[in-house]
């Protein structure tokens, strides 16, 4: 049963495309590297937004960048208010999404599984 597209999926597909320019643009804070937001989750009542973003860069590079998008959650909320127009703008959470990183991992030992198969098969 296909799910209904509802309006906070909306409003979090708008999220999801205006925070980067406003991070990369408005922000320009030199301690966020590569980033790239992955997905919003809105609540029902748009209350909260789960923002789930990656980041190129070793662990102590991701959680300067949280840090930062923490630290700048209101300033970037306020940015959202001047571009969407809604009632009241959801509080932002970040998040690291590790769904990436996953895949990539999971990707390598596929890889690798199949070359070891190979291998097998030419040494029998």
């Amino acid at each position: 049963m296909a799910r209904d597209f509802s309006r906070s999926d909306r409003v979090g597909q708008q999220i999801q495309r205006e925070l980067p320019d406003i991070i990369r643009f408005d922000l320009k804070d030199p301690r966020i590297g590569m980033l790239t937001i992955t997905d919003v989750e809105v609540t029902r009542d748009y209350s909260h937004a789960k923002v789930f973003f990656t980041v190129l860069g070793d662990a102590e590079q991701q959680a300067r960048t949280l840090e930062t998008l923490e630290h700048a959650a209101g300033f970037l909320r306020n940015e959202l208010g001047k571009r969407i127009k809604m009632r009241t703008m959801p509080l932002l959470h970040f998040k690291y999404d590790v769904s990436v990183e996953r895949g990539m991992q999971l990707s390598s030992l596929i890889d690798q599984a199949v070359s070891d198969h190979a291998k097998d098969d030419d040494e029998a």
